[in-house]
């Protein structure tokens, strides 16, 4: 085979670099249409579902990690909720914000751990739904509470086992609905 013959069949062919070019120009293009094509809202509302799973689960831990109750209240506004460190003789009384004894956020530069939705830019316009109809979730006057005990179970404002709740996490048309399993608190998240 002649040298220019030769010359012309690797001409023909792509290098390792071009092919490496083109895989990082896909790759960054993919990356920043993305988020545009699934677009802010579900982006949001999957964002804020992932956060309260993370500090529902974190209460939890905490409760077990230090043999004591710790509750998760959420606003009645939906625009959020907190977590407090609760004694026995507290487990029924209402939520009051000037005495709670919040839990420290690990996260928030040592402040108190309470999450707002309306002032969190990246949440804006979500919020949150507790239903009522169930044991674990404890409608007290002023919002819903999950509370957890000493072993890491949910419990009811009277002490006992809870039996389950559900918490409906929105922002315009997306919901999810965040299940707690009675008992041992176990998490699950599905698509409404």
């Amino acid at each position: 085979m002649p040298a220019h013959s030769r010359m012309r069949a690797v001409r023909r062919s792509y290098t390792l670099i071009e092919l490496i070019i083109v895989m990082v120009v896909l790759a960054l293009a993919a990356a920043l249409l993305v988020p545009h094509l699934v677009g802010p809202d579900l982006l949001k509302a999957q964002a804020a579902v992932r956060l309260i799973i993370a500090d529902l689960s974190y209460a939890q831990a905490d409760a077990l990690a230090n043999q004591e109750y710790r509750r998760v209240h959420f606003y009645p506004d939906g625009r959020g909720y907190c977590l407090v460190r609760i004694t026995s003789t507290e487990l029924a009384q209402p939520f009051d914000p000037l005495t709670a004894e919040y839990l420290v956020d690990p996260l928030g530069a040592l402040r108190d751990y309470i999450v707002d939705f309306t002032i969190d830019n990246r949440f804006k316009g979500v919020a949150i739904e507790a239903t009522s109809t169930i044991d674990t979730v404890s409608i007290i006057p002023d919002g819903t509470d999950i509370t957890y005990d000493a072993l890491g179970g949910t419990i009811r404002s009277d002490g006992n086992a809870g039996t389950g709740g559900v918490i409906v996490v929105f922002f315009d048309d997306e919901r999810y609905e965040i299940a707690i399993s009675g008992f041992t608190g176990k998490l699950t998240v599905k698509k409404l």
